[in-house]
């Protein structure tokens, strides 16, 4: 058994997945240990299934039941651990809501992170590991020019979410585990 975390790409605004919901939908599909978090895209769950499998049972049963067509990751628990453990700015963990984390459908041309870095303001920056992006933002990411050009300028698939959610569901991750 594989424990999943399920990031779904888009969620927020107009575009909703209801996480109560959502949970009963992927348990009644035979996902196990099914917990969300927060009403932004967030679920971990446990399957014998291949993720590609895991992938394309979730994307159908979002699309029949809740109208929701966009993008879905699902990265496993060592994966997740691995995420946390790469992070390159330690000390940006102190201010969580400023630290992001982008899980990249693939790896991005060094040259798109090289053009990124050119809208870093002083303080913030931007490092690649493997298939993860990883944003600081200590002047806030709602103001940060790099935040703002980042989804198109990396030129690959991602969702992002910040520190404190990356942690939480680690710590999902680890009770759905069993």
């Amino acid at each position: 058994m594989t424990v999943f975390i399920i990031l779904f790409r888009g969620v927020g605004g107009a575009t909703q997945l209801p996480t109560k919901p959502l949970r009963e939908a992927l348990g009644k599909a035979g996902f196990e240990n099914v917990a969300t978090y927060i009403n932004s895209g967030n679920a971990v769950l446990k399957s014998r299934k291949a993720r590609e499998t895991v992938i394309s049972t979730i994307a159908a049963i979002c699309a029949r039941e809740f109208g929701f067509e966009k993008a879905i990751h699902a990265v496993t628990q060592a994966e997740w651990d691995e995420l946390i453990a790469n992070n390159p700015f330690p000390k940006a963990v102190s201010t969580p809501k400023f630290l992001h984390a982008a899980v990249l459908a693939d790896e991005p041309d060094k040259g798109r992170v090289e053009a990124l870095r050119g809208f870093a303001a002083s303080g913030e920056g931007i490092e690649v590991v493997g298939k993860v992006a990883y944003l600081h933002t200590p002047n806030g990411f709602g103001t940060s020019k790099l935040a703002e050009k980042f989804d198109k300028g990396i030129g690959v698939a991602n969702t992002a979410r910040n520190w404190n959610t990356v942690l939480k569901l680690a710590e999902l991750a680890k009770t759905a585990a069993g």
